[in-house]
């Protein structure tokens, strides 16, 4: 029994794949956590958590989109930046919740606070490094798609 011997290129391109898929699936799961946590943990969203979002939830669908090759193979033009935009949202709203930014440069004087209690999911886990984790996974591995 021989197995098939795969070319460089073909190992490469399904290098990029898993990668690609990856990405997806953090995006994808990532965008139902928060879906979850608003709908039916009924934990409001901050105005931060919902930058965050708006350059979240497109991530699901571009990615997506991005697996089947024969649909757009220039997926990480697109994704990239939506990731990185809204890994600095997720930045400035770690600082504000950690207390590094004064209160006069805070968006969220109305409504629902970016760094109150609400924030914490089972006593010890922000929200905000969640979405830390997610973005900078998504940058990593779309880098990652980019280099293979």
């Amino acid at each position: 029994m021989n197995p098939e011997k795969i070319s460089p290129e073909k190992h490469a391109e399904n290098q990029q794949w898993l990668f690609l898929f990856g990405a997806w699936l953090i995006a994808a799961l990532s965008t139902l956590g928060s879906l979850f946590f608003s709908e039916v943990m009924e934990l409001v969203p901050c105005v931060l958590c919902w930058y965050q979002r708006i350059f979240l939830f497109p991530l699901a669908v571009i990615l997506l989109i991005g697996l089947f090759p024969r649909l757009d193979n220039h997926v990480v033009r697109y994704a990239l930046p939506l990731a990185i935009i809204g890994l600095l949202f997720t930045v400035y709203h770690i600082l504000l919740f950690y207390g590094l930014i004064p209160e006069n440069m805070q968006p969220c004087s109305k409504g629902v606070s970016c760094s109150d209690d609400s924030m914490i999911l089972f006593g010890f886990l922000p929200i905000p490094l969640l979405s830390l984790a997610a973005f900078s996974t998504i940058i990593f591995l779309l880098l990652k798609v980019r280099k293979a």
